[in-house]
């Protein structure tokens, strides 16, 4: 029989997961679903998501040809999709949560990639660090309270996470953008981390049900996608220590917890 840790639906209560819960939750048996059944619950979960080029979206196996990875997606529609990989299988449920910034994501990379062309600069560029980046390992926060926005952006995890926690946890949502970031918290490791954006809402935008929040959160975020692309570097990305958010482990229980600068390490000051 496979351990728990190889049935997706196992993950589906787990913190940080909500985003892709109900996908989840759908997989009770051991192993990766097939191509085929991640094409239907993309197309129930986001009904006639295209691709930056205006390709419908599919997963295919990868294949060894010239085109690059974004160049295939916006081109084809194709993305490549090995089998039974994890990483590969959060990014297809990725698509399902986060549509419209997954597509942004596409957009974006092809525009740098001719952008650089015509200037004439080689590699990839800041720009496309970001965005590979944040598709990796980004995470959205989103608060009603814009001081624990700020303590988390300012790097004062101990008064955010330990002295306001019960406000942190009344006002702030942590969505998970980034597939990278749930394959590692399959096995969650001292020092995880993940690339933040911060967003500020009014205190009734929690009064909206999950998956009306996360639709909300997507086109929000393709939005500062967008905004943000003059400038565009991994700098303009906040770390935030995933183990500092209640209820991630239980060593979190104790003030000293959020004194080692090992993990919860100060805002560095230019």
């Amino acid at each position: 029989m496979s351990p728990p840790e190889d049935i997706p639906a196992d993950f589906a209560a787990r913190a940080l997961f909500e985003p892709i819960a109900p996908w989840l939750a759908r997989f009770v048996g051991p192993g990766l679903p097939s191509h085929a059944q991640l094409d239907a619950l993309l197309a129930k979960a986001a009904p006639g998501v295209l691709s930056g080029g205006g390709a419908p979206i599919r997963f295919v196996l990868p294949a060894a040809d010239a085109a690059g990875y974004e160049e295939r997606i916006f081109d084809s529609g194709e993305v490549p999709t090995r089998r039974d990989d994890w990483h590969d299988f959060f990014n297809a449920l990725a698509w399902c949560a986060w549509p419209r910034s997954k597509t942004r994501c596409n957009q974006l990379h092809i525009d740098e990639i001719e952008s650089r062309r015509q200037a004439g600069l080689s590699g990839r560029g800041p720009a496309r660090d970001a965005l590979t980046q944040f598709d990796e390992c980004g995470i959205v926060v989103v608060s009603s309270e814009s001081d624990i926005a700020a303590l988390l952006a300012a790097h004062e995890w101990e008064e955010a996470f330990w002295r306001r926690r019960q406000t942190l946890r009344d006002s702030t949502c942590f969505l998970v953008f980034g597939h990278g970031t749930w394959d590692q918290l399959r096995a969650p490791f001292v020092g995880l981390c993940a690339k933040a954006l911060y967003r500020v809402v009014a205190a009734d935008w929690h009064t909206l049900n999950e998956s009306e929040r996360l639709a909300d959160t997507d086109a929000w975020l393709a939005q500062q996608l967008s905004a943000r692309r003059q400038g565009l570097s991994p700098r303009v990305f906040s770390p935030l220590p995933l183990l500092g958010i209640p209820g991630l482990t239980p060593d979190s229980e104790s003030v000293d917890y959020y004194r080692d600068t090992r993990q919860f390490r100060p805002l560095r000051r230019a």
